[in-house]
């Protein structure tokens, strides 16, 4: 796939779909299945994603990803920026786009628009619900801020997954309670405090796990994000980790006592082995 900030010619691609992208989700999906072959997506990088920032949309798209950035793009007009388009892509046919697509300086064009600027087919694609409620970035966002993995799931059409690397911890998991990888993670919007059912990614195998994202209460008080993975005491942990949520078990909770508190995670384990059988 092609990534770049700097867009040459290129003669290959007939079909884009134009957008910020950020989160794949459903409605998302709806422009994708309308591009056919020899298609592309024109990401407008902001830089504020957190669902799906830089190169991790290109997991769910299998087709050239370009991304134009928006500290570049912005003083154009909506006429000169369709004219970029074409003059990046010579033999453009058809552009997609959402319903409530804005561009242009200030954004003071709308997604009709294209249409008086590109001689093309130009495809507008309705407004999609899920649940009675409009899908946009900005709900699945509410949605994990408050730990409503399962809906932002329903909205995303995926699990949500977050990226990091390994990192120390306290060393208690493995000598008090159970053995746990901690995460750092950038970029990503991270879930609600709590524990959550979850798969883990590592060394090229997906494991089932529990999670732990919060401030460690019971403990030294720091925030945290710790992986238990299920039938495995040691693993490999460098390199890139990725955790997919699935359901919120339980908010965090502080225990005066270490037994109690290692009782409660070994429920939380057989909780989370539960929801992931179904």
């Amino acid at each position: 796939m092609l990534r770049s900030f700097i867009i040459l010619k290129n003669n290959k691609i007939r079909n884009i779909a134009v957008g910020g992208f950020d989160g794949m989700h459903i409605a998302h999906q709806k422009l994708f299945d309308k591009l056919g072959n020899d298609s592309a997506l024109i990401v407008i990088e902001t830089g504020y994603a957190n669902l799906t920032p830089g190169k991790t949309r290109e997991r769910y798209f299998k087709g050239d990803i370009f991304y134009y950035d928006l500290q570049r793009i912005k003083h154009l007009s909506g006429k000169q920026f369709v004219a970029e388009l074409c003059n990046n892509f010579p033999n453009l046919s058809k552009i997609v786009v959402g319903y409530d697509f804005g561009f242009g300086f200030n954004k003071s064009n709308s997604a009709q628009d294209i249409k008086s600027f590109f001689d093309g087919d130009v495809e507008i694609i309705d407004e999609i619900f899920c649940d009675g409620i409009s899908v946009h970035s900005r709900e699945i966002r509410k949605f994990i801020a408050n730990g409503d993995i399962e809906n932002a799931n329903k909205f995303l059409g995926k699990p949500y997954q977050i990226d990091g690397i390994c990192v120390r911890g306290q060393g208690l998991g493995k000598t008090t309670f159970v053995p746990t990888i901690n995460i750092e993670v950038e970029d990503f919007l991270i879930p609600a405090e709590g524990i959550y059912a979850t798969k883990t990614r590592i060394s090229n195998l997906n494991i089932d796990s529990v999670t732990f994202v919060g401030h460690r209460v019971s403990t030294d008080g720091k925030f945290a994000i710790e992986t238990h993975l299920f039938d495995f005491d040691e693993i490999d942990a460098d390199g890139e980790i990725c955790v997919e949520f699935f359901v919120k078990i339980r908010e965090n909770k502080k225990y005066n006592d270490f037994s109690l508190l290692k009782k409660q995670i070994l429920d939380d384990i057989e909780q989370a082995k539960k929801i992931l059988r179904t």
